[in-house]
């Protein structure tokens, strides 16, 4: 199982690369301290072999017979029991020899490593144990001349079969134990330093990840399984880029958006007011002309188109008021049946002026939400307004509430022109096209301001449309109770 932390990863790695490269020290020093061993020994006793041939007359001839050699050699075995003695011939078969018989295993020694020696080469060297033909040993060599020609070797193994024996019984089982546990003390010690070293350079990784992680968490499942602190870092990132992306590219849709916005206000105040300078142009410069009923039409138009433009202007610091959120809903319970039918006899004078009959649905019980009781008028109001526009002259506009356990339905129904369903899907932005196909001048941003306030009351509104047929506009508002919503004997709202 692989560890999920960035800590617990670097301690399994940084623990597997000390015992790694523990075991390649130890194997190292093992070896290094065996060859320091040799070479100790074989330093020591380099002239044995010498000093042997030379006070006791060896020969590998005749002149030096079988039973003094090996009473020799059982001397010398005696005195110090780790050296084996052979008697080599000048080819290096062995004549005679110390061991008992049947231990010898090999006939005859390798001359390379015996040449090496007598030449005077960088000790330790190595040769063969005739008694193990795998093994090589240090040893003491003496050339055994006769007329100055060397007819033989007297070849001494320094660590024979005894030492060996009797070292691996002994002080090497103590040596590697030793060793061992020196080695394992050491290990643990680097161990414990590297990971306090590793916690205190990961601890703030790992605060950091964990607070980004928490800031950005918003894909379930981010990071993965087995994951560390890199891994959420990474993801995280990732996630920042995406969600900053996304955001840049709203930014400019937006501001693209607001640029159109800005240039189709633009249009909507110049024309109202190109006409009011024109009609007071006329009135300035032909005075003496005019009639009095003349000059009452010109001002008259005028102020129509005054009015245009202060309407015009109360929306766009409406709208830009409530984008800001400068002035949060204030919720609170009120009637909403008795508000739609005191917004529909405000909007009936408007309406019989145009000649549309503005009805309100019966209801057979007082309905009350719990919403800003002025912002919701103001939805209201936009929606009865575009209808009026839209619908023509002896046509209807209805209002209509209706009741469910949790909220009360609102709609707002027309017999107007009706809109063609590709222009609904952008009707509420600010691209919005009513301004764009013959509707009436100013919708847009009443539907701008509608959508905004319902998104502060989360709610949201629906439209169904048909061309030639007319609109129905539809949101819905949470109930509120109603002991709270009752103001008194009269039932009267107060607006603010």
């Amino acid at each position: 199982m692989i560890p999920r932390s960035l800590y617990m990863r670097l301690a399994v790695s940084f623990a597997a690369i000390l015992l790694c490269f523990g075991g390649v020290l130890g194997v190292v020093s093992y070896r290094a301290a065996r060859a320091h061993q040799q070479e100790v020994m074989q330093t020591l006793s380099r002239d044995l072999a010498s000093h042997i041939a030379e006070h006791n007359g060896l020969s590998t001839g005749a002149g030096t017979s079988s039973a003094a050699a090996n009473e020799l050699f059982h001397m010398l075995m005696a005195v110090n029991p780790s050296i084996e003695v052979y008697l080599l011939d000048a080819a290096g078969v062995i004549l005679m020899h110390s061991a008992p018989a049947g231990h010898v295993l090999s006939r005859q020694v390798t001359l390379a490593p015996i040449r090496d020696f007598l030449r005077g080469a960088r000790l330790p060297i190595l040769g063969d144990d005739p008694r193990d033909p795998g093994r090589e040993v240090v040893f003491s060599v003496a050339a055994i001349e006769r007329d100055g020609v060397a007819e033989g070797y007297l070849y001494v193994v320094l660590a024979g079969e005894a030492y060996a024996r009797m070292s691996a019984s002994a002080g090497f089982g103590y040596a590697l134990g030793a060793g061992m546990w020196l080695g394992a003390a050491v290990l643990g010690c680097a161990l414990v330093a590297g990971l306090l070293v590793f916690h205190g350079i990961t601890r703030r990784v790992n605060e950091l990840a964990a607070r980004v992680t928490a800031f950005s968490r918003t894909e379930p499942g981010a990071g993965g399984a087995g994951a560390d602190e890199i891994d959420r870092l990474a993801a995280a990132f990732d996630r920042m880029e995406r969600t900053i992306s996304r955001q840049l590219g709203e930014l400019q849709r937006q501001d693209a958006l607001r640029r159109e916005l800005v240039a189709n206000v633009s249009h909507d105040l110049r024309t109202p007011l190109t006409s009011m300078q024109n009609y007071l142009e006329l009135m300035l410069g032909m005075p003496d002309t005019q009639s009095a009923a003349q000059r009452r039409d010109y001002l008259e138009r005028a102020v129509r188109q005054s009015r245009s433009v202060a309407r015009l202007a109360q929306q766009l610091f409406e709208l830009a008021r409530l984008e800001c959120e400068e002035a949060p809903p204030v919720c609170e319970p009120f009637c909403l049946s008795e508000l739609m039918h005191d917004i529909a006899h405000k909007m009936g004078f408007p309406a019989r002026r145009k000649g549309v009959r503005l009805s309100v649905a019966p209801c057979s019980e007082a309905m009350y939400v719990a919403a800003d009781i002025g912002l919701i008028e103001r939805v209201i109001t936009n929606l009865i307004d575009n209808a009026i526009r839209c619908t023509a002259p002896g046509g209807d506009v209805r209002l209509d509430m209706r009741a469910d356990r949790d909220a009360v339905g609102i709609s707002v129904s027309d017999t107007g022109c009706g809109m063609a369903p590709a222009l609904l899907r952008t009707l509420f932005d600010r691209d919005s096209p009513l301004r764009r196909n013959g509707m009436p001048r100013n919708a847009g941003l009443g539907l701008l301001i509608v959508k905004r306030i319902l998104l502060l009351h989360g709610s949201d509104i629906e439209v169904d449309s048909e061309p030639g047929r007319g609109s129905t506009f539809r949101f819905r508002l949470a109930r509120g109770p109603l002991e709270a919503g009752l103001r008194g004997a009269s039932g009267n709202i107060t607006k603010p």
